[in-house]
């Protein structure tokens, strides 16, 4: 009898508790910040006669790669990885955005280039996402300087 008695308290208990957690949560678990990094970079045609554009990503003022190299060489075809760029990351709060500015550079001095285009993560993108939820925001960049080109850039969202 007390058996009973003790599992339909708990079940009572869990009933009243449980929607009230339920309820808080979702309120309580949207992010207020986000990380943005770079996730993935394809070349369909690049935009030097030669076959091989030597590309950086310009993020929140800071070039990458920057310090084991001046740029990273993309092919027509090529694939580049986040620590080809030396892992381009920026933090931002869901009321700001952050651009991904794609650079092509020429040497021997190794500056800012020239803008191939651009991929924005969006701050309210940010503050659709739950902690720990994350987002592939992806952009085709096309133009026709030197030649055609065509690069697909990739970002991870990350809600913080």
């Amino acid at each position: 009898m007390h058996s009973r008695k003790v599992i339909a308290a708990l079940a009572l208990a869990g009933g009243l508790v449980a929607p009230v957690a339920l309820a808080a949560t979702p309120a309580a678990a949207m992010a207020g910040s986000c990380r943005v990094e770079l996730y993935d970079i394809d070349a369909g045609n690049v935009a030097d006669r030669d076959g091989r554009d030597e590309v950086r990503f310009l993020v929140g003022g800071n070039l990458f790669p920057r310090l084991n190299a001046n740029y990273f060489g993309m092919n027509a075809g090529g694939d580049g990885d986040p620590g080809d760029f030396e892992d381009p990351t920026s933090i931002i709060l869901n009321t700001q955005d952050v651009v991904f500015d794609l650079r092509e550079t020429d040497g021997p001095v190794w500056g800012r280039g020239d803008s191939l285009g651009t991929v924005t993560a969006s701050g309210s993108t940010c503050a659709g996402l739950a902690t720990g939820a994350s987002t592939i925001i992806a952009d085709t960049l096309t133009g026709t300087e030197q030649t055609a080109y065509s690069y697909v850039v990739r970002l991870e969202m990350t809600a913080l």
